[in-house]
């Protein structure tokens, strides 16, 4: 079992920063590759970034590539997710999960489906 509380999320202006981290109950946080996902009104969950067991392998959705840095610090238990050059698109309740394998098959987990435990959610803001 994983517990999972994201913080770190808030009001922010376009073009501005914000890092989100989750901290994990247990000591098994380093047996799951993990994920973030964001979700905006009215909209699906949708696939962010995913960072292996190690934090050797990363993965990003086209929408956030190059703006968006996933980290873990498996020592504290602790994912991080760094937001530079918010977009107002970019606005959402952003989710941590757990996946017992970064891959999923040949792809990496990036359904929703393939993640076994999630936090409660942090609000991102971007304001225009």
């Amino acid at each position: 079992q994983v517990q999972l509380v994201e913080s770190g999320g808030g009001l922010v202006q376009a073009g501005g920063s914000l890092r989100l981290s989750c901290a994990a109950s247990g000591r098994t946080f380093s047996r799951y590759a993990m994920g973030w996902f964001r979700q905006a009104p009215g909209k699906e969950r949708d696939f962010v970034a995913i960072i292996s067991r190690s934090g050797g392998s990363t993965y990003y959705a086209d929408s956030v590539k190059g703006r968006f840095t996933i980290s873990r610090d498996n020592a504290e238990n602790t994912v991080y997710l760094q937001m530079n050059s918010l977009k107002p698109e970019d606005t959402a309740v952003y989710y941590c999960a757990a996946a017992p394998t970064f891959y999923s098959g040949s792809y990496p987990s990036t359904s929703v489906y393939e993640y076994d435990y999630w936090g409660q959610g942090t609000q991102v803001t971007v304001s225009s």
